[in-house]
């Protein structure tokens, strides 16, 4: 009987112990540059200072930049998304255009209804409107390069009277595009696209109309570039990549593919720590990192910290360059800094 006192016992005190497993190791090259561009911190600069200087609400017509934490913190703050400016009621509270750019007829609009209008597309995206209407003053047939639908391509075909803008999305499109007269032609792009696919079309274009025009400075934005370059630079070393970003946009998009086309096992677009996709990264023993130009950097720290709940997880940030570049706020929404901000 004692010795089955002595045995129960013995059995009671290995219930306790724990067993630790090891984590599996696991490698991140974190890519830089990633995350905001100028362009996006401008814009949601300008709806937090037009909040500050304003009070709610704001009116926010369209996603102010394409990434659902962004806009859900803004809402926080007292931010009202609208679609069209039709749902916002009579008032003299600031209604701010996105990051993407409207078509000529929003502002019209917003004029019609003495509206007070912040334009917070980036000024790069201005830059396509530009050139693409001194193309037209010129008496050019334009061809627009970018995806239909987009909110950016949308607004830029809108700066112009219906028909002087092409859209053109593959190399196949500009295979069979036919315009009124060769001989005056020029492209203009959508600044979020794959660099590889659209020098691919662009090339297309200038096989068959040798004579056409096109920008000055390629009009696909710094940071896109920027980040497509820093994914290539990674991708032979890693197993596979997860880009954070959300599904609406397209910089994001084109990093997935770009990591694809370079040779990744698996590349995936990740919203939230929530979508990753556990079961890719299975025998996966270094793994990319990046973020899209409208993805905040406290999603990467909140997907790095999901996957050192799993792995015993080591970081190499793999640096390409460093981006220096910075939009003004408009000064209508301005908020002065303080003595101590300044310094």
């Amino acid at each position: 009987m004692d010795e089955y006192k002595e045995l129960r016992s013995s059995i009671s005190g290995l219930k306790q112990i724990e067993v630790t497993v090891p984590k599996p190791p696991l490698k991140i090259l974190l890519a830089a540059p990633r995350g905001f561009c100028a362009g996006v911190d401008r814009a949601i600069q300008i709806v937090e200072q037009a909040l500050t200087k304003f009070g709610a609400p704001v009116y926010v017509r369209h996603e102010i930049v394409h990434n659902r934490y962004v806009v859900e913190s803004l809402k926080a703050k007292g931010a009202v998304f609208v679609k069209e400016l039709d749902e916002i009621p009579e008032t003299t509270q600031p209604v701010i255009f996105s990051a993407h750019g409207v078509a000529k007829a929003v502002p019209e609009a917003a004029k019609m209804r003495n509206m007070f209008v912040v334009d917070a597309t980036c000024p790069l995206v201005s830059k396509v409107h530009m050139e693409a209407a001194r193309h037209h003053d010129q008496g050019r047939e334009i061809i627009l390069v970018g995806h239909r639908g987009h909110p950016e391509v949308v607004g830029t075909l809108g700066q112009l009277p219906a028909g002087a803008i092409h859209l053109v999305e593959s190399v196949e499109d500009a295979r069979t595009f036919t315009p009124r007269d060769a001989s005056r032609l020029a492209y203009v792009t959508q600044t979020t696209l794959s660099i590889d696919d659209t020098a691919e079309i662009v090339a297309a274009l200038k096989e068959r109309f040798p004579g056409i025009g096109g920008p000055v400075k390629e009009d696909i934005c710094y940071a896109t570039t920027n980040r497509q370059n820093a994914v290539k630079e990674i991708a032979p070393q890693i197993d596979g990549l997860l880009v954070i970003g959300g599904p609406k946009s397209s910089n994001s998009l084109r990093l997935v593919e770009v990591a694809a086309r370079a040779g990744c096992k698996f590349s995936f677009l990740v919203e939230r720590a929530e979508n990753i996709p556990w079961s890719q990264l299975e025998g996966a023993t270094t793994i990319g990192i990046t973020a899209g130009a409208s993805a905040p950097e406290v999603i990467v720290e909140e997907v790095i910290e999901a996957l050192r709940n799993r792995y015993d997880v080591t970081i190499e940030v793999v640096t390409t360059l460093e981006e220096r570049v910075t939009f003004n706020v408009p000064r209508e929404v301005r908020v002065a800094r303080t003595p101590a901000e300044q310094h």
